[in-house]
């Protein structure tokens, strides 16, 4: 699926890069691991291959399916549920861990919005950054631009 060099995307960490696929022995059994370094906290993981899909590892999106995020982002005729913050968190988090480009997209789209209405729980805050970042971290490795532009082009849709 992947090789040494390739970028892939982990759930909830982001963009990484595979840096070695190495054989270990885990519990007597022999096993192949990508082992990923995440770019935005240079963490180390190791994923067995034959696990990759069904954690969610996956390719980076391609340029093309940019204006789509940006669309997402763009909605403001949602409904954010007015749930307690801690069933709210629970919902985003879930939505955070498919690792889909669009549902942190509508995550952050969400908590947005919900910030508009109310202060955001300190948890809401920082998943509010964690899905920014991961959101701008992918844009801008698929569009081979700057992260701060990236950064402009969010700033610019949430001021519209």
């Amino acid at each position: 699926m992947f090789n040494i060099g390739d970028m892939a995307v982990y759930p909830a960490h982001g963009v990484g890069v595979i840096e070695a696929i190495e054989n270990r022995e885990v519990m007597g059994n022999k096993q192949h691991f990508y082992v990923m370094k995440i770019l935005g906290n240079n963490a180390k993981i190791m994923i067995p291959k034959n696990g990759a899909e069904s954690v969610g590892l996956r390719e980076v999106i391609t340029e093309e399916e940019i204006p789509r995020i940006y669309e997402i982002l763009s909605e403001r005729d949602v409904q954010v549920d007015k749930q307690t913050w801690n069933k709210r968190y629970k919902e985003y988090w879930e939505k955070i861990k498919t690792g889909s480009v669009y549902e942190i997209a509508k995550v952050l789209r969400d908590l947005f919005t919900l910030k508009l209405d109310k202060d955001l729980s300190f948890g809401e805050r920082k998943m509010m950054d964690t899905a920014k970042s991961l959101l701008i971290m992918e844009i801008s490795i698929a569009a081979n631009c700057e992260e701060g532009e990236v950064e402009r082009n969010l700033s610019n849709i949430f001021a519209a």
